[in-house]
C-alpha cells in the first residue's frame, strides 16, 4: 500500500466535546469486556513536543516524498542536513499521559497491542508491548542499495565528523524550528556534507516510510493480524488521512468490531465509529485507562471470591 501524497494543510478547526469525563465514561462502557487494539497517530505525540501535519493548529508543510529523495542528491543533502539538526529533538522527547495511559490499559489486559503511525518510538519508551511501527522508526537508517540497517546514533557521529560545528553554526543564527518526522526547518544546506553506506557506498535513508512509498507487506500483515485478534479498536490522535491507517479501521468495521476514535478534529474514519470523541488524547485516554483499570480490578476481585 502506497501512502498517497496530498497537500498537507491543517484540518478545519472544531469545538472540543464539552465534558471529557462523560465522554470517557461512554468510551469505557463501549469497550467494557472487550480487548482493544490501539491505532495511534501524531495527535498522541504532540503533547511531547513533536509537531504534526494535520491538527487544526498545525503549520502547513510540504514533506519530502520518496520520489524527490531518490531523484536528486541535492534533495538528499537538504534532507539530511535538516534531519541532522532535528532528529535529536525527537530522540530527547519523552512519553506523555496518552502514551502512559495506553501502557496502563495494556497491563490491565484491556489493550492487546499498539499499531502506530508515528516514528518517534514513544510507545516503546512508555513500556508498551507489543508495538508495531507501521511507518518505521527515526532510530534506524537503511541503505537503499544493499538494505543494511544501522543506528541513527552511529550515523550522527559520522555526520558530525564530516560537518564539524555545523549544528553550532546554525544555532548561532537563531532558534531552530522543529518539524515533524525528526526534521527541522532549514533553508541553506549547500555546505552540508553527506556520507554513504559503509558496507557498499550506497544511498542512506531513514528507515521511515516516506510519502508515496510502500508500507512493507510483512508489516501490513502483522497489523491486520493484530486487528483480527482484538475485539475492538481505539483510534487515538489520527485524522486517518492516509489509507495506510484507514484500511485497518475498515477491517475492524467489516468484522463488526466497535471502533472508538479520540481525536481533535474530524477524521476519515468517523463514519465507522461507534463513538467519536473530539478532544485531546492526553486528557481522554488517562480517563479511559483509569476506568478500564478499575473495572479490570473489580472483575479480578469478583473472580477470586467465587
Amino acid at each position: 500500500m502506497r501512502m498517497r501524497v496530498n497537500a498537507w494543510t491543517p484540518a478545519p478547526p472544531t469545538v472540543a466535546d464539552a465534558d471529557p469525563v462523560v465522554r470517557a465514561d461512554q468510551v469505557a462502557q463501549t469497550l467494557d469486556g472487550r480487548r482493544a487494539v490501539v491505532l495511534t497517530g501524531a495527535g498522541v505525540s504532540t503533547p511531547s513536543g513533536i509537531p504534526d501535519y494535520r491538527s487544526p493548529d498545525a503549520t502547513p508543510r510540504n514533506p519530502m516524498t520518496i520520489d524527490q529523495f531518490r531523484s536528486s542528491a541535492d534533495f538528499r543533502r537538504h534532507y539530511w542536513a535538516r534531519n541532522h539538526l532535528g532528529w535529536r529533538h525527537m530522540d530527547a522527547a519523552t512519553p506523555n499521559a496518552a502514551h502512559d495511559a495506553i501502557t496502563d490499559m495494556q497491563l490491565a489486559g484491556a489493550v492487546t497491542g499498539v499499531i502506530t503511525q508515528n516514528v518517534d518510538m514513544l510507545h516503546m519508551k512508555a513500556g508498551s508491548r507489543p508495538v508495531l511501527d507501521l511507518h518505521g522508526s527515526y532510530g534506524r537508517v537503511i541503505c537503499l542499495d544493499c538494505g543494511v540497517r544501522t543506528s541513527r546514533h552511529r550515523l550522527a557521529e559520522r555526520l558530525e565528523d564530516a560537518n564539524p560545528g555545523f549544528a553550532d553554526q546554525v544555532r548561532s543564527a537563531g532558534a531552530i524550528e522543529v518539524a515533524p518526522d525528526a526534521d527541522a526547518v532549514l533553508h541553506d544546506t549547500a555546505g552540508f556534507v553527506m556520507v554513504d553506506c559503509t558496507d557498499c557506498g550506497g544511498t542512506l535513508k531513514p528507515d521511515i516510510v516516506y510519502f508515496g512509498e510502500t508500507v512493507p507487506r510483512e508489516v501490513t500483515d502483522r497489523a491486520y493480524a493484530m486487528v483480527d485478534d482484538a475485539d475492538a479498536m481505539i483510534v487515538a490522535g489520527s485524522s486517518l488521512t492516509v489509507m495506510s491507517g484507514l484500511r485497518f479501521v475498515r477491517r475492524a468495521a467489516d468484522a463488526g468490531k466497535p471502533i472508538v476514535i479520540v481525536n481533535r478534529g474530524g477524521t476519515r474514519g468517523d463514519r465507522f465509529a461507534a463513538i467519536k470523541v473530539d478532544h485531546r488524547c492526553e486528557i481522554i485516554l488517562p480517563l479511559i485507562a483509569d476506568m478500564s483499570v478499575t473495572e479490570a480490578a473489580s472483575e479480578y476481585k469478583h473472580l477470586t471470591l467465587l
